[in-house]
């Protein structure tokens, strides 16, 4: 970047040949494009290198390993995080620019967040709690480092976190099968990683999902979103439902003396 900080973005991907050239689009003007793919086979590899990422390579090792795997290849100290089926929008790449650009009043944020707007079953939504989606995804390697968690990975950051102008856009599901087969696959992980951390209550598995269904249709203004609203509401319900029934199953499945040593 002329007269600023270089930035080397990274994306993690296993076949995302029909929408990674849009995110590799909006990332043209960084300084080192990395991009980390666990095996496809859908040509996303090819694609990749054809719009000038460095390709590399890595077995699947999990959402947070596999991005700090990236991380390892950059060669700039700022890098910029995007997901395989995100956009740079400009209002962020100007804000980002700029931000990078200008001197710093004081000491310098470690980290940036933005807010996330996700396009879902054909057009960007604003309520059902998911605008604005704000996550940290602009940092100072050396003052941030992924938490390690299987899902909703996120960073663990060192020092203060800015804020950046401009929308990351999300596109986050192909369609509504999409969206439910990654229910599962999240719910699986979330079972997975809570299952030696909390027991679960059967009457949390009928009240927490419906919790979830009021505060996105009621309480985050859901019904104004039309139709889309209430398939949120209803998503969000039966995420939050699937997760306490794994975590349930996966409990019980443990032996009699595991059981005992939880509850004692």
């Amino acid at each position: 970047m002329k007269n600023g900080y270089p930035i080397s973005a990274i994306i993690i991907a296993l076949n995302e040949a029909d929408r990674i050239p849009r995110a590799l689009a909006s990332l043209s003007w960084v300084d080192q494009v990395v991009v980390v793919d666990a095996g496809s086979r859908d040509g996303t590899p090819e694609l990749a290198a054809q719009a000038g990422a460095e390709v590399v390579h890595h077995d699947w090792e999990g959402y947070s390993k596999q991005k700090a795997f990236a991380v390892g290849l950059t060669r700039h100290q700022w890098v910029l995080w995007v997901d395989a089926d995100e956009e740079v929008s400009p209002e962020l790449r100007r804000s980002i620019e700029e931000t990078l650009m200008r001197p710093a009043l004081g000491e310098r944020p470690s980290a940036y967040a933005m807010n996330r707007r996700t396009w879902y079953l054909g057009r960007f939504l604003r309520f059902g709690g998911w605008y604005p989606d704000r996550k940290v995804r602009l940092f100072n390697k050396a003052r941030a480092a992924f938490d390690g968690s299987l899902i909703h990975e996120g960073l663990h950051v060192d020092g203060p976190v800015g804020f950046l102008r401009g929308d990351l856009l999300h596109y986050s599901y192909r369609n509504l099968d999409h969206h439910i087969r990654k229910t599962h696959e999240m719910a699986s992980l979330w079972a997975e990683q809570e299952k030696d951390r909390r027991r679960v209550a059967m009457l949390e598995m009928a009240i927490h999902p419906a919790a979830k269904a009021i505060k996105s249709y009621v309480l985050r203004v859901g019904f104004l979103e039309g139709w889309r609203g209430l398939v949120v509401a209803g998503m969000a319900s039966y995420a939050v439902w699937l997760k306490y029934a794994l975590l349930r199953e996966a409990q019980l499945r443990k032996s009699p003396k595991e059981r005992r040593n939880d509850a004692g």
